[in-house]
């Protein structure tokens, strides 16, 4: 596991593609694939939470699996409000917006629902998450991309906002590019609702002693197709009931 985490990591610094794992090592399966993840957390710095992945059902669907998978956030990894991707630093950068929950109290268990997580959460916001993934053609299996952190790279989190009164499920989502819209859906496209996506991870943490702390945040799942960018782009994701944000690139 430590020879394929390197290998992705050395990928990410030196903004170079590699073959998928699976291909060199047909044998990778989920389990495998997510020891290897846990490797790139051990060495990655402090924890700022998790992300979601394959939450649609459409996704699921299209890539043969009936769950979601998840991935780790690093600290180091955050931009700021404002703040500027610097495109020169990935390989083939995407983003997609998510709906943010942000943790008021820890929260574990095997059979954690979507009421305890609306229940264990202080704020939502809308946010952007950057994807890269380290592989050519941004092409994968399940297994290469779980490995590969679930193509993480950088995440951006607008103001918080009190979930109380909010149907999540029913909010209008756009993520525009360069001023113009280019997809739309609502809170829904994550596992019919982001909490429920959030929960799933909970309890799927749970299998191995793991849960959400308080003051985590966690990306619930792409609510779009993400949209590749370059320098000189500007990214909107536009939540109702939650705000725009804006990420500019380099």
């Amino acid at each position: 596991m430590n020879e394929l985490a390197a290998k992705l990591s050395r990928a990410a610094a030196d903004r170079e593609v590699i073959t998928q794992l699976s291909i060199e090592h047909p044998e990778l399966d989920l389990a495998t694939a997510y020891q290897v993840q846990r490797e790139l957390r051990s060495a990655a710095g402090p924890l700022a939470g998790w992300k979601l992945g394959v939450t649609s059902r459409a996704k699921q669907a299209q890539v043969g699996l009936t769950n979601p998978i998840y991935g780790f956030l690093a600290a180091a990894a955050a931009l700021d409000l404002g703040e500027r991707l610097d495109t020169a630093q990935l390989i083939h950068p995407r983003c997609e917006p998510e709906i943010v929950f942000i943790l008021g109290r820890d929260l574990d268990g095997p059979h954690v629902t979507a009421a305890n997580v609306l229940a264990a959460s202080a704020s939502v916001a809308v946010g952007i998450e950057v994807l890269d993934s380290r592989y050519a053609d941004y092409e994968f299996t399940m297994t290469d991309v779980v490995a590969d952190n679930t193509s993480a790279a950088r995440y951006v989190v607008g103001t918080p906002v009190s979930p109380r009164d909010i149907d999540l499920r029913s909010v209008g989502v756009v993520l525009a590019k360069n001023g113009t819209v280019v997809a739309t859906a609502s809170g829904a496209a994550a596992l019919g609702h982001p909490a429920a996506a959030v929960a799933w991870l909970v309890r799927q943490l749970s299998t191995t002693g793991e849960g959400l702390r308080a003051g985590e945040i966690v990306l619930s799942g792409g609510l779009t197709a993400a949209v590749s960018v370059g320098p000189g782009d500007v990214v909107t994701a536009s939540i109702d009931r939650l705000g725009s944000l804006d990420l500019g690139c380099d």
